[in-house]
Formats: structure tokens, C-alpha cells, sequence
């Protein structure tokens, strides 16, 4: 079982940073393959809407020479997608906005000549994210954005886990929320393997 996990935060030691730690040392110890991709150490051009890629049936098929693409196969050649992000302005950080811009765009072909493909069918997604107020406020719009491109582009939505930084003098990250992100990983490595009995 492999894991893509997409790192949406500017900053490699923040509160994202803090609950994807935990989580992927539990994937790690439940044997889940893992692969990190930093999109703040990438080359991710927002998308041009030109349609190019529509015409290309068997691959993302975007003109533009930068790190989508190859982000793109690590996406499609995963059995589970991590979003991790902070949420500003009550959405993702720009770098995965304009991946995921591309990669539902490119990913779904239904405006050019062969309509109908899904190169993502079948693939999972869940997010793991924080924000400054109450999820259910600061994560919801994202969550449904989440939602949306999953049943545009025919993945399985596995669900966010969120937790709010109040930005007060306690750490970010205690035990119930070390457990709770470990408890997350668990929850998606069991409803994958569920699913392929």
C-alpha cells in the first residue's frame, strides 16, 4: 500500500508539519510505503485553461515544462492521496491550489476529443490540515472543495482530520491530537485494505 502525501505548508517545522510527523510514523509502522512531496520545493504554474490537455487520453498532457506532471504520476501511481495544508483564507496554500487546479483539469477529460477519462479513478484522498478557527469554520469550504473534486474526478473522499491553533502559549501539538492524527492513518489503511477483500 502506498501513500502520496503532498505537502502544502511553506513551512517545514509549522503546525501541519507537526501532525503529519505522527502520522506518517504510524504508516510507517503499519508497513504503508510513504512518499513526501514538499510543493513549496516544486515548480507548480497555475493552470493556463487552454485545453491542450484534453486532447491527451492517456496522460495529464499539460504543455507546460514544470513539476506537474511528474507530481501528477507520483498521484496516479499511489492507492491513497494525503493532502496536508494549512488553510489560508479558507482554503488550501496557492501551490496546491494550482496542483489541484491542473490536476482535475488534466485529470478529467470531458472538453476534447475522447471524453470521459478519469486518470485518477479509484484513487483515495483524505487531507490532514489545520487552521486558525473552529474546523467546522476555518476547514469547511476546503472540505467541500475536497468533496467536489473527488466526485468530478471519481475518487473515493476518505475525509479530513483538522485541529485549530489558537495561537496561545500551548503547544500546538499534544497527546490527543498525536493520537488522534495516528488513529486517522489507521482509520484509512483499514477501509483501503476493507475494500480490496
Amino acid at each position: 500500500m502506498k501513500f502520496c502525501v503532498l505537502m502544502g505548508s511553506p513551512r517545514l517545522d509549522g503546525n501541519t508539519a507537526a501532525l503529519l510527523s505522527p502520522f506518517l510514523e504510524e504508516c510507517g509502522a503499519m508497513g504503508v510505503e510513504t512518499q513526501i512531496i514538499s510543493l513549496y520545493d516544486r515548480e507548480i504554474n497555475p493552470c493556463w485553461g487552454c485545453a491542450s490537455c484534453q486532447n491527451v487520453a492517456d496522460g495529464p498532457g499539460c504543455f507546460q515544462d514544470d513539476g506537474f506532471e511528474e507530481i501528477f504520476r507520483a498521484m496516479a501511481g499511489s492507492d491513497v492521496i494525503i493532502l496536508a495544508t494549512p488553510i489560508y483564507a479558507f482554503f488550501c496554500t496557492a501551490p496546491m491550489k494550482a496542483l489541484l487546479d491542473r490536476a482535475i483539469y488534466a485529470g478529467t477529460k470531458n472538453y476534447g476529443a475522447v471524453k470521459g477519462v478519469k486518470l485518477l479513478e479509484g484513487k483515495r484522498l483524505a487531507a490532514i490540515a489545520t487552521c486558525g478557527y473552529p474546523p467546522e469554520k476555518g476547514a469547511d469550504l476546503w472540505e467541500e472543495g475536497l468533496r467536489r473534486f473527488c466526485r468530478h474526478g471519481g475518487l473515493e473522499y476518505m475525509g479530513i482530520f483538522c485541529r485549530r491553533d489558537r495561537g496561545g502559549a500551548e503547544p500546538f501539538l499534544n497527546e490527543e491530537r498525536e493520537q488522534a492524527v495516528r488513529d486517522f492513518a489507521q482509520a484509512i489503511r483499514m477501509a483501503v485494505r476493507g475494500s480490496e477483500l
